[in-house]
């Protein structure tokens, strides 16, 4: 007799029936957290548009690039919660009873989660591989240009304006034409020379780093730490650079959230510390093994509703045991992922944590079902019975 496959024979209609409901809900339940989680991370943003001024187009834009991260971190998650709360309500609903009156075998009853977890499981390493680390891209490189370019254009009138942590400017009046007059630069960018800087007019002008203003006619003043003297420097053109370092090769370090699959597994000679190596290879790893995760999620839900004796009141403890040990999976994840991004060594336990529980719940889940025939012992003679009177 042939195994069973998942794609040759088609759909019937139960199996249809349980595909739409599937389907609909891990849409629903995956927008529903998507949305939630973009609207607590988009409170970081806020900042921008109340204290700097920006606009909601660049708000919305900043929070958008994060939305792919989201689908793709969630996606195991909502896929165990709906396989689970569809076949429970299934079940209690007696549906499932019909449906295994009617000859469905477990597979059968699976086939639709199945499909539907592997068709997860491909959109999810899309995401990892491409869409995700090009999002993250956009995102930082954005998030970069405001904080360094930006920004330096915000400055009002009798407003000091914050530029970053250590850089704070203030100007008394700026004209329609840019040009700024009344002009103070507070500079702690360097700790070890924190300096002010005062002037009489200067104006803005897009520098290689990043915005830098070119003062005319000012005064620099720096203390000295050691000896606890002024030190008074006057100019009459002075540039200052407003990017938030103040070294002239300022720029962006990669993430290993941003880099390519690529990237990742073969780094450029010298581009990251030896210490870093097993973090992006295991960011390597963590993309390609969760795929598998969606369908380990999937299976240890349908293990917890599918298994056991029938019970006619419903059962409740396969699948608290089933939230119970997903939720450990999330936790030993976590945990699997910063051990081997600090060993190398390791890595296996980064495949073995997706793929093992799968295995193990489609095992219990498919295995053939044992029944035990009382044996009939041949050498006993039947007794007949006394009639009674």
């Amino acid at each position: 007799m042939a195994a069973p496959s998942l794609f040759r024979n088609p759909l019937t209609r139960l199996n249809r029936y349980i595909l739409r409901q599937i389907l609909g809900a891990l849409v629903a339940v995956t927008l529903a957290l998507v949305a939630l989680i973009w609207l607590t991370q988009s409170l970081r943003f806020v900042e921008l548009i109340v204290n700097r001024g920006l606009s909601p187009f660049v708000f919305l834009r900043l929070t958008v690039l994060l939305v792919p991260s989201f689908v793709a971190v969630i996606l195991p998650i909502t896929m165990f919660v709906v396989v689970q709360f569809i076949y429970q309500r299934l079940s209690g609903d007696r549906e499932l009873t019909v449906m295994r009156a009617a000859g469905l075998s477990p597979f059968a009853l699976a086939k639709p989660t199945l499909i539907l977890a592997t068709g997860v499981a491909v959109l999810c390493l899309w995401l990892n591989i491409w869409i995700v680390p090009a999002s993250f891209t956009a995102f930082r490189e954005y998030q970069f240009e405001i904080r360094n370019r930006i920004a330096a254009f915000l400055i009002q009138e009798g407003v000091f304006t914050t530029i970053s942590n250590n850089l704070t400017v203030y100007v008394r009046k700026r004209d329609p034409s840019g040009d700024l007059h009344g002009i103070m630069v507070d500079d702690e960018r360097n700790p070890a020379n924190p300096a002010t800087i005062i002037a009489q007019s200067g104006r803005i002008e897009p520098g290689r780093t990043g915005p830098q203003v070119i003062l005319f006619n000012g005064a620099r003043q720096e203390v000295d730490k050691k000896s606890g003297r002024l030190n008074l420097l006057t100019f009459s053109e002075n540039t200052i650079n407003l990017s938030s370092t103040a070294s002239d090769d300022d720029e962006r370090f990669r993430d290993d959230s941003e880099v390519s699959l690529h990237d990742l597994l073969h780094p450029a000679p010298g581009e990251l510390l030896p210490q870093d190596v097993p973090k992006w290879r295991a960011e390597a790893y963590r993309r390609l093994s969760e795929p598998f995760t969606v369908v380990s999620y999937a299976l240890v839900a349908l293990a917890s509703v599918l298994t056991g004796a029938f019970r006619r009141h419903g059962g409740f403890a396969r699948p608290a045991i089933g939230v119970a040990i997903t939720v450990g999976l999330v936790a030993l994840g976590l945990s699997v992922g910063n051990l081997a991004a600090r060993n190398s060594a390791l890595l296996p336990l980064v495949w073995i944590h997706a793929i093992l529980p799968g295995v193990v719940a489609a095992w219990l889940l498919f295995r053939p079902e044992r029944i035990h025939v009382p044996r009939v012992d041949e050498t006993a003679t039947p007794t007949a019975g006394k009639a009674e009177v």
